[in-house]
Protein backbone atom coordinates (compact mmCIF):
# COMPACT_ATOMS: atom_id res chain seq x y z
CA UNK A 1 0.00 0.00 0.00
CA UNK A 2 2.67 2.58 0.88
CA UNK A 3 4.94 1.42 -2.20
CA UNK A 4 1.83 2.50 -4.28
CA UNK A 5 0.59 5.50 -2.78
CA UNK A 6 4.21 6.66 -2.84
CA UNK A 7 4.48 5.98 -6.42
CA UNK A 8 1.34 8.66 -7.12
CA UNK A 9 2.96 10.95 -5.01
CA UNK A 10 6.05 10.83 -7.21
CA UNK A 11 4.33 10.65 -10.49
CA UNK A 12 2.42 14.15 -8.51
CA UNK A 13 5.86 15.58 -7.93
CA UNK A 14 7.22 15.15 -11.37
CA UNK A 15 4.17 16.38 -13.25
CA UNK A 16 4.56 19.80 -10.71
CA UNK A 17 8.72 19.54 -11.36
CA UNK A 18 8.84 18.91 -7.72
CA UNK A 19 12.17 16.57 -7.15
CA UNK A 20 11.21 16.56 -3.58
CA UNK A 21 8.45 17.15 -0.96
CA UNK A 22 8.01 17.89 2.57
CA UNK A 23 5.07 16.42 3.77
CA UNK A 24 3.33 17.68 7.98
CA UNK A 25 0.09 17.57 7.97
CA UNK A 26 -0.83 14.44 10.04
CA UNK A 27 -3.37 12.98 8.16
CA UNK A 28 -1.47 12.79 4.69
CA UNK A 29 1.84 11.82 6.63
CA UNK A 30 -0.35 8.62 7.95
CA UNK A 31 -1.72 7.76 4.40
CA UNK A 32 1.80 7.84 3.10
CA UNK A 33 3.47 5.76 5.69
CA UNK A 34 1.74 4.36 8.65
CA UNK A 35 3.00 6.31 10.94
CA UNK A 36 -0.20 7.35 13.84
CA UNK A 37 1.96 9.24 15.81
CA UNK A 38 1.42 13.08 16.93
CA UNK A 39 4.91 14.23 15.68
CA UNK A 40 6.59 13.68 12.58
CA UNK A 41 7.43 14.66 8.50
CA UNK A 42 7.88 12.72 5.68
CA UNK A 43 10.83 13.64 3.30
CA UNK A 44 9.91 11.99 -0.10
CA UNK A 45 12.39 12.37 -3.14
CA UNK A 46 12.42 9.88 -6.59
CA UNK A 47 14.62 7.49 -4.33
CA UNK A 48 14.08 8.67 -0.56
CA UNK A 49 11.44 8.23 1.47
CA UNK A 50 12.32 9.43 5.37
CA UNK A 51 10.41 9.91 8.30
CA UNK A 52 11.76 12.32 10.74
CA UNK A 53 10.46 12.21 14.44
CA UNK A 54 11.49 12.30 18.25
CA UNK A 55 13.02 9.79 20.14
CA UNK A 56 9.44 9.29 21.78
CA UNK A 57 8.64 7.83 18.63
CA UNK A 58 11.45 6.12 16.44
CA UNK A 59 10.64 3.09 17.64
CA UNK A 60 7.15 2.91 16.54
CA UNK A 61 8.07 4.54 13.32
CA UNK A 62 9.58 1.59 12.51
CA UNK A 63 6.74 -0.72 12.70
CA UNK A 64 4.37 1.61 11.59
CA UNK A 65 6.15 2.53 8.09
CA UNK A 66 8.10 0.07 7.57
CA UNK A 67 8.52 1.82 3.90
CA UNK A 68 9.98 4.58 5.50
CA UNK A 69 13.79 5.49 6.52
CA UNK A 70 13.37 6.42 10.18
CA UNK A 71 15.75 9.79 11.38
CA UNK A 72 15.40 10.42 14.63
CA UNK A 73 15.61 14.45 15.28
CA UNK A 74 17.92 16.13 17.51
CA UNK A 75 16.17 19.23 17.59
CA UNK A 76 13.48 19.75 15.28
CA UNK A 77 12.50 19.32 11.28
CA UNK A 78 14.74 23.04 10.43
CA UNK A 79 18.05 21.58 11.42
CA UNK A 80 17.52 18.31 9.69
CA UNK A 81 16.82 20.24 6.32
CA UNK A 82 20.84 20.98 4.98
CA UNK A 83 21.34 17.35 5.10
CA UNK A 84 18.30 16.03 3.90
CA UNK A 85 18.37 18.30 0.84
CA UNK A 86 22.20 18.13 -0.02
CA UNK A 87 21.66 14.38 0.34
CA UNK A 88 19.18 13.86 -2.02
CA UNK A 89 20.97 16.82 -4.66
CA UNK A 90 17.77 19.17 -4.91
CA UNK A 91 17.23 22.54 -5.13
CA UNK A 92 13.93 22.80 -5.21
CA UNK A 93 11.81 21.37 -2.26
CA UNK A 94 8.01 21.10 -1.94
CA UNK A 95 6.08 21.80 1.49
CA UNK A 96 2.02 21.61 2.05
CA UNK A 97 1.08 25.46 2.70
CA UNK A 98 -2.02 25.00 4.49
CA UNK A 99 -0.24 23.40 6.91
CA UNK A 100 2.84 24.79 7.75
CA UNK A 101 2.37 27.45 10.06
CA UNK A 102 4.24 30.99 9.83
CA UNK A 103 7.15 30.27 12.47
CA UNK A 104 8.10 26.98 10.74
CA UNK A 105 8.58 28.24 7.81
CA UNK A 106 10.77 30.91 8.45
CA UNK A 107 12.73 28.36 10.26
CA UNK A 108 12.46 25.97 7.13
CA UNK A 109 13.50 29.20 5.21
CA UNK A 110 16.51 29.89 6.88
CA UNK A 111 18.23 26.63 6.77
CA UNK A 112 17.59 25.48 3.19
CA UNK A 113 19.79 27.92 1.72
CA UNK A 114 19.51 28.50 -1.62
CA UNK A 115 16.95 25.47 -2.47
CA UNK A 116 13.90 27.11 -2.91
CA UNK A 117 10.64 26.68 -0.91
CA UNK A 118 7.84 25.67 -2.97
CA UNK A 119 4.34 25.77 -1.86
CA UNK A 120 1.73 23.14 -2.52
CA UNK A 121 -2.13 22.54 -2.10
CA UNK A 122 -3.88 19.21 -1.94
CA UNK A 123 -1.03 17.28 -3.05
CA UNK A 124 -1.88 14.57 -1.32
CA UNK A 125 -5.42 15.33 -0.38
CA UNK A 126 -5.78 14.75 -3.76
CA UNK A 127 -4.74 11.52 -3.72
CA UNK A 128 -6.66 10.38 -0.86
CA UNK A 129 -9.66 11.47 -2.57
CA UNK A 130 -9.89 8.22 -4.99
CA UNK A 131 -10.36 5.58 -2.41
CA UNK A 132 -8.98 2.26 -2.44
CA UNK A 133 -10.66 -1.61 -1.96
CA UNK A 134 -9.36 -1.64 1.86
CA UNK A 135 -10.36 1.78 2.62
CA UNK A 136 -14.09 1.31 0.78
CA UNK A 137 -14.39 -1.57 3.32
CA UNK A 138 -13.61 0.65 6.37
CA UNK A 139 -15.73 3.27 5.41
CA UNK A 140 -18.50 0.72 4.33
CA UNK A 141 -17.67 -0.27 8.35
CA UNK A 142 -18.11 2.66 9.83
CA UNK A 143 -21.51 3.44 7.63
CA UNK A 144 -23.15 0.37 8.95
CA UNK A 145 -22.19 1.02 12.36
CA UNK A 146 -23.35 4.15 12.64
CA UNK A 147 -27.39 2.99 9.96
CA UNK A 148 -27.84 0.42 12.91
CA UNK A 149 -27.15 3.27 16.02
CA UNK A 150 -29.76 5.39 14.24
CA UNK A 151 -32.21 2.24 14.06
CA UNK A 152 -31.13 2.01 17.83
CA UNK A 153 -32.38 5.32 18.50
CA UNK A 154 -35.80 5.18 16.62
CA UNK A 155 -36.03 2.42 19.15
CA UNK A 156 -35.34 4.55 21.84
CA UNK A 157 -35.85 8.28 22.03
CA UNK A 158 -38.67 9.74 23.65
CA UNK A 159 -40.07 13.28 24.77
CA UNK A 160 -38.38 14.39 27.88
CA UNK A 161 -34.49 13.09 26.35
CA UNK A 162 -32.44 16.19 26.00
CA UNK A 163 -30.16 16.93 23.06
CA UNK A 164 -27.11 15.83 25.01
CA UNK A 165 -28.09 12.24 26.25
CA UNK A 166 -29.70 11.40 22.59
CA UNK A 167 -26.13 12.12 21.74
CA UNK A 168 -24.66 9.92 24.52
CA UNK A 169 -27.10 7.12 23.62
CA UNK A 170 -25.69 7.25 19.92
CA UNK A 171 -21.66 7.45 21.66
CA UNK A 172 -22.25 4.20 23.64
CA UNK A 173 -23.56 2.22 21.35
CA UNK A 174 -21.74 2.98 19.01
CA UNK A 175 -18.26 2.65 20.91
CA UNK A 176 -19.72 -0.47 22.10
CA UNK A 177 -20.96 -2.23 18.78
CA UNK A 178 -17.63 -2.18 16.92
CA UNK A 179 -16.68 2.07 16.59
CA UNK A 180 -13.22 3.27 17.53
CA UNK A 181 -14.93 6.47 18.38
CA UNK A 182 -17.49 8.94 16.92
CA UNK A 183 -16.41 10.18 13.73
CA UNK A 184 -17.51 13.99 15.13
CA UNK A 185 -19.42 15.45 18.12
CA UNK A 186 -22.82 14.69 17.55
CA UNK A 187 -25.47 17.28 16.67
CA UNK A 188 -28.67 17.22 17.86
CA UNK A 189 -30.90 19.93 17.01
CA UNK A 190 -34.29 19.81 18.11
CA UNK A 191 -37.07 22.11 17.43
CA UNK A 192 -35.99 25.32 17.17
CA UNK A 193 -31.83 24.18 17.39
CA UNK A 194 -32.48 22.40 14.37
CA UNK A 195 -32.62 25.77 12.05
CA UNK A 196 -28.49 25.92 13.25
CA UNK A 197 -27.18 22.89 10.94
CA UNK A 198 -23.81 22.77 12.95
CA UNK A 199 -26.19 23.01 16.92
CA UNK A 200 -24.19 21.65 19.28
CA UNK A 201 -26.12 19.19 21.87
CA UNK A 202 -27.66 20.80 24.69
CA UNK A 203 -29.65 20.32 27.49
CA UNK A 204 -32.77 21.05 25.92
CA UNK A 205 -35.41 18.29 26.28
CA UNK A 206 -36.66 17.10 22.72
CA UNK A 207 -40.91 17.25 22.50
CA UNK A 208 -42.91 15.46 20.19
CA UNK A 209 -44.50 17.71 17.63
CA UNK A 210 -41.46 19.09 16.11
CA UNK A 211 -38.57 18.50 13.99
CA UNK A 212 -35.21 17.18 15.42
CA UNK A 213 -31.77 16.81 13.41
CA UNK A 214 -29.48 14.39 14.21
CA UNK A 215 -26.37 14.23 12.62
CA UNK A 216 -23.11 11.46 13.40
CA UNK A 217 -20.77 9.17 12.47
CA UNK A 218 -18.67 6.29 13.29
CA UNK A 219 -14.91 6.20 13.30
CA UNK A 220 -13.45 2.53 12.36
CA UNK A 221 -9.32 2.03 11.80
CA UNK A 222 -9.13 5.81 11.12
CA UNK A 223 -12.14 6.18 8.42
CA UNK A 224 -15.27 7.68 9.03
CA UNK A 225 -19.16 7.98 8.05
CA UNK A 226 -21.55 10.70 8.35
CA UNK A 227 -25.22 10.65 8.84
CA UNK A 228 -27.98 12.72 8.92
CA UNK A 229 -31.74 12.03 9.30
CA UNK A 230 -34.52 14.34 11.11
CA UNK A 231 -37.22 12.77 13.58
CA UNK A 232 -40.74 13.32 14.59
CA UNK A 233 -41.84 12.38 17.70
CA UNK A 234 -45.48 11.32 16.99
CA UNK A 235 -47.94 12.56 13.82
CA UNK A 236 -46.07 15.13 11.91
CA UNK A 237 -48.41 18.41 10.97
CA UNK A 238 -48.29 19.37 7.33
CA UNK A 239 -45.52 22.25 7.50
CA UNK A 240 -43.35 19.64 8.59
CA UNK A 241 -44.53 16.68 5.83
CA UNK A 242 -44.38 19.72 2.92
CA UNK A 243 -40.66 20.56 3.97
CA UNK A 244 -39.35 16.80 4.64
CA UNK A 245 -40.51 16.22 0.94
CA UNK A 246 -38.81 18.75 -0.27
CA UNK A 247 -35.62 17.80 1.07
CA UNK A 248 -35.92 14.30 0.02
CA UNK A 249 -36.81 14.84 -3.29
CA UNK A 250 -33.53 17.04 -2.93
CA UNK A 251 -31.68 14.55 -2.10
CA UNK A 252 -32.97 11.79 -4.73
CA UNK A 253 -32.57 14.86 -7.32
CA UNK A 254 -28.70 14.80 -6.40
CA UNK A 255 -28.36 11.40 -5.89
CA UNK A 256 -29.42 10.59 -9.71
CA UNK A 257 -26.79 12.57 -11.11
CA UNK A 258 -24.24 10.98 -8.93
CA UNK A 259 -21.98 9.75 -12.17
CA UNK A 260 -17.91 9.39 -13.13
CA UNK A 261 -17.41 13.21 -15.15
CA UNK A 262 -20.20 15.01 -13.34
CA UNK A 263 -19.05 18.51 -11.65
CA UNK A 264 -19.60 18.88 -7.73
CA UNK A 265 -21.65 22.37 -8.72
CA UNK A 266 -23.98 19.99 -11.33
CA UNK A 267 -24.90 17.62 -8.42
CA UNK A 268 -25.32 20.37 -6.02
CA UNK A 269 -27.75 22.58 -8.46
CA UNK A 270 -29.68 19.43 -8.82
CA UNK A 271 -30.91 19.12 -5.69
CA UNK A 272 -30.65 23.26 -4.72
CA UNK A 273 -33.24 23.82 -8.03
CA UNK A 274 -36.09 21.30 -6.03
CA UNK A 275 -35.60 23.34 -2.94
CA UNK A 276 -35.15 26.66 -4.78
CA UNK A 277 -38.53 25.77 -6.91
CA UNK A 278 -40.83 24.85 -3.59
CA UNK A 279 -39.84 28.50 -2.30
CA UNK A 280 -37.16 28.06 0.51
CA UNK A 281 -34.28 28.52 -2.13
CA UNK A 282 -32.60 30.97 0.81
CA UNK A 283 -33.11 28.41 3.54
CA UNK A 284 -30.41 26.28 2.15
CA UNK A 285 -27.38 27.86 2.57
CA UNK A 286 -24.37 25.25 2.83
CA UNK A 287 -22.91 23.24 -0.11
CA UNK A 288 -24.58 19.78 -0.75
CA UNK A 289 -21.81 17.54 0.15
CA UNK A 290 -18.67 16.92 0.64
CA UNK A 291 -15.40 13.85 0.54
CA UNK A 292 -15.03 11.49 3.76
CA UNK A 293 -12.38 9.30 4.37
CA UNK A 294 -9.42 9.52 6.80
CA UNK A 295 -11.07 13.71 7.63
CA UNK A 296 -14.50 13.93 7.94
CA UNK A 297 -14.38 16.57 5.35
CA UNK A 298 -12.25 16.26 2.31
CA UNK A 299 -12.05 16.06 -1.72
CA UNK A 300 -14.19 16.07 -3.65
CA UNK A 301 -16.58 19.00 -2.82
CA UNK A 302 -20.21 19.32 -4.11
CA UNK A 303 -20.63 23.06 -3.96
CA UNK A 304 -20.86 25.65 -5.92
CA UNK A 305 -17.49 26.67 -5.63
CA UNK A 306 -15.49 24.39 -6.33
CA UNK A 307 -14.98 22.36 -9.89
CA UNK A 308 -14.40 19.41 -8.45
CA UNK A 309 -14.92 16.25 -10.99
CA UNK A 310 -16.45 12.87 -9.63
CA UNK A 311 -14.60 9.62 -10.53
CA UNK A 312 -14.45 6.11 -9.74
CA UNK A 313 -13.62 5.42 -6.05
CA UNK A 314 -14.60 9.05 -4.53
CA UNK A 315 -16.89 8.79 -1.56
CA UNK A 316 -19.34 11.69 -1.06
CA UNK A 317 -22.22 12.80 0.88
CA UNK A 318 -25.24 14.17 -0.02
CA UNK A 319 -26.97 16.19 2.08
CA UNK A 320 -29.49 19.01 1.17
CA UNK A 321 -31.28 20.78 4.05
CA UNK A 322 -34.03 23.54 4.89
CA UNK A 323 -33.27 25.39 7.99
CA UNK A 324 -36.00 28.28 9.19
CA UNK A 325 -35.43 30.21 12.27
CA UNK A 326 -37.60 30.09 14.97
CA UNK A 327 -39.37 27.33 13.54
CA UNK A 328 -35.92 24.08 13.03
CA UNK A 329 -34.73 22.42 10.02
CA UNK A 330 -35.14 18.98 8.05
CA UNK A 331 -31.51 17.16 6.56
CA UNK A 332 -31.18 14.31 5.01
CA UNK A 333 -27.68 12.77 4.81
CA UNK A 334 -26.67 9.74 2.92
CA UNK A 335 -22.88 8.64 1.91
CA UNK A 336 -22.19 7.34 -1.57
CA UNK A 337 -19.33 5.64 -3.46
CA UNK A 338 -19.04 6.91 -7.27
CA UNK A 339 -18.69 3.65 -9.66
CA UNK A 340 -17.18 3.08 -12.86
CA UNK A 341 -20.67 3.19 -14.16
CA UNK A 342 -22.77 5.26 -11.65
CA UNK A 343 -22.98 5.29 -7.49
CA UNK A 344 -23.78 2.97 -4.75
CA UNK A 345 -25.65 4.48 -1.95
CA UNK A 346 -23.98 3.39 1.18
CA UNK A 347 -26.57 4.93 3.83
CA UNK A 348 -28.96 2.31 4.53
CA UNK A 349 -31.18 4.21 7.61
CA UNK A 350 -34.50 4.39 7.19
CA UNK A 351 -36.18 7.48 5.97
CA UNK A 352 -39.07 7.93 7.31
CA UNK A 353 -39.25 10.66 10.20
CA UNK A 354 -41.88 9.13 11.92
CA UNK A 355 -41.27 7.55 15.84
CA UNK A 356 -44.81 6.41 17.33
CA UNK A 357 -44.81 7.63 20.93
Amino acid sequence: MTTERLARLRERMAALELPAMLISQPLNRYYLSGFSGSAGTLFVSADRAVLLTDSRYTERAAGEAPGFEIVKLERDVAQALPDLLAQAGVDRVGFESAHLTYAEHKAWAEKVGEAALVPTQGVVEGLRAVKEEGEIALIRKAVEIADAAYAHLKRTIRPGMTEKQVAWELEVWMRTHGADGIAFDIIVGSGPNGAMPHALASDREIRAGEPIVVDMGARVSGYHSDLTRTLWLGDADGAFREVYDVVLRAQEAAEARLAPGALGPDVDAAARAIIADAGYGDKFGHGLGHGVGLAVHELPGLNQRTQDTLAPGHVVTVEPGIYISGWGGVRIEDMALITESGAEILTRADKDPIVRI
